[in-house]
């Protein structure tokens, strides 16, 4: 009975991941929620969010930046942006299908935001289920990566710093049953290609390697829309999502693009 019962609830959840033939009519209006590596560009911070729905939504799709620099899981709450998230949601749904992407880690693993993994995903779980509740379809996002290069075997390789973080949101979609891409890996396949070099013409200022540009935010969130259409092919099937063929192949190739 128990095993049923677990069983059922997976399956209410999945039903709610993935909108009915109505709800996808609808052309789809993204919210990226997040701290700073999905944020607008601004002195403190920015992220892949921008480029992202300036440059890979087509159709009517449209979208919202709600990253928050210096965001955490919590702070995320406790600070309002949930809230707005939520509200951006309920506003958006009689036009448009929402989407909300989900994307921390950088600021939740310092020791000063005092979060442990296990909370960090349980965090991540409980956006998930509300962004259900509130008839929005939530993709998980694995952090993107920092631009810092270790070169101990002699070839330049990107630091594997947060890689409890992207284990950690990859379990929570498993457990919740949403979908979830991994813009860790990708950015990091991405970079290691490139070399640091090439990897920092990206970054908000010369010693920021967290931070994106412009430029920057283009690429990355040309890397986050390709990675979107792999688990929701449907949206361009559609025309609503649509990636630089360029942008899409050089990435593939580990060839460094400027926008």
């Amino acid at each position: 009975m128990k095993f049923t019962g677990f069983l059922l609830l997976g399956l209410a959840s999945y039903a709610k991941a993935y909108p009915s033939a109505a709800q996808k009519s609808k052309p789809p209006f993204f919210v990226p929620a997040g701290d700073s590596t999905t944020a607008v560009q601004s002195t403190g911070g920015g992220g892949w969010g921008d480029g992202f729905l300036n440059t890979t939504l087509f159709k009517g799709a449209s979208g919202r930046n709600l990253g928050h620099n210096g965001a955490t899981t919590v702070s995320f709450r406790t600070g309002g942006d949930w809230d707005e998230v939520l509200a951006t949601v309920k506003q958006s749904k009689e036009s448009y299908r929402p989407f909300v992407t989900i994307q921390f880690g950088h600021n939740d693993q310092k020791a000063k935001a005092n979060i442990s993994l296990s909370q960090y995903t349980q965090n991540l779980e409980d956006l998930v289920k509300e962004v259900l509740d509130a008839g929005a379809t939530p993709i998980l996002v694995t952090p993107l990566s920092r631009r810092n290069y270790e070169t101990s075997t002699g070839t330049p390789l990107i630091v594997q710093s947060l890689s409890n973080e992207t284990a950690a949101t990859i379990k929570a979609a498993h457990s919740t049953g949403v979908r979830v891409i991994d813009l860790n890996k990708a950015s990091t396949d991405y970079l290691n290609a490139i070399g640091p070099d090439d990897a920092y013409t990206y970054n908000l200022n010369p010693t920021d390697y967290t931070h994106l540009n412009g430029p920057g935010s283009v690429v990355f969130g040309g890397i986050v829309a390709d990675l979107i259409i792999k688990v929701a092919a449907e949206l361009s099937k559609d025309g609503y999502l649509k990636v630089d063929k360029t942008l899409k192949k050089d990435v593939k190739d580990g060839i460094y693009y400027w926008p």
